[in-house]
């Protein structure tokens, strides 16, 4: 990791003492991988930054949740972190996806009011799939505003359906709709992994994060893809605090990948795509 500028988690979220009440159909997923206490009480903005240093992730992009019915992180919470550590974290709007003015709204004013960087969906928590009517304006609004939008792909960890986060057809029919559209899928896929990779190298504008999984466990043709012709399309991600900033960095550093891989892996894929230079 010699010629790694900078490490970039492009999916994490802020771990309020508001989480387990807000979402509590992401508790079992939590409590399985170790987080649950976290997911209980919450940690201080403070905390999670003494984490990000001790593992050496220099920046996270800090994402909002909205479900139906309201706000479990909302876009000012995310943005009052942002403004306390500079430099450290980086916005992600979430909005209401039932109601497309008021989403488009919302997401005009996160962008340009208060700086986010992307937009963040989960198709299982509205169990719409992206290819679904309801996300179309936004789809619109992320081209004019020149943001990514980002979703979960794959399985779902908490007991919702899964069907939502096949990448065929559904994320396939957004691509080819919006060739212009930056999307970048969160969660590798699993255990549609290969049709996410089809994807990503069909589609100029289409992404990977490996956000909820340990290092230890990517597939083996993800690290292929990342390692030859994927090197620009795959980006680190950890799903904090699912998993803990540390424990995925000392995994990703053990990979021993080139220079150059691991330069555009760690946080040059990031910094591009929702461009942060």
């Amino acid at each position: 990791m010699a010629a790694t500028k900078r490490v970039i988690d492009a999916w994490a979220q802020p771990a309020l003492s508001h989480m387990g009440t807000r979402l509590p159909e992401v508790a079992p997923l939590m409590q399985r991988s170790g987080a649950g206490a976290i997911w209980e009480t919450g940690i201080a903005p403070e905390e999670m930054v003494r984490q990000m240093d001790a593992a050496g992730v220099d920046v996270v992009l800090l994402t909002a949740w909205h479900r139906p019915g309201g706000f479990a992180i909302s876009n000012d919470e995310v943005a009052a972190i942002v403004r306390e550590f500079p430099g450290r974290f980086v916005g992600i709007a979430s909005v209401d996806l039932e109601h497309p003015m008021r989403a488009i709204a919302e997401l005009e004013r996160a962008v340009n009011e208060l700086g986010f960087k992307g937009l963040r969906l989960l198709p299982w928590l509205w169990n719409r799939p992206p290819s679904d009517a309801l996300y179309y304006p936004l789809y619109v609004k992320c081209i004019e505003l020149d943001i990514p939008f980002c979703l979960q792909v794959g399985h779902t960890g908490p007991r919702m359906p899964s069907e939502p986060g096949r990448p065929v057809p559904y994320l396939e029919r957004v691509a080819l709709d919006f060739p212009e559209l930056r999307i970048v899928g969160g969660h590798i896929g699993y255990p549609w992994t290969d049709e996410m990779i089809g994807q990503v190298w069909k589609h100029d504008n289409v992404y990977i994060d490996t956000s909820a999984y340990l290092p230890k466990y990517y597939p083996p043709q993800l690290v292929q893809f990342m390692r030859t012709h994927g090197r620009h399309k795959v980006l680190f991600g950890t799903n904090f605090p699912m998993l803990g900033f540390e424990r995925c960095m000392e995994q990703a550093r053990a990979m021993e990948l080139p220079d150059k891989v691991a330069a555009d892996f760690f946080g040059g894929n990031a910094a591009r795509v929702f461009k942060l230079d």
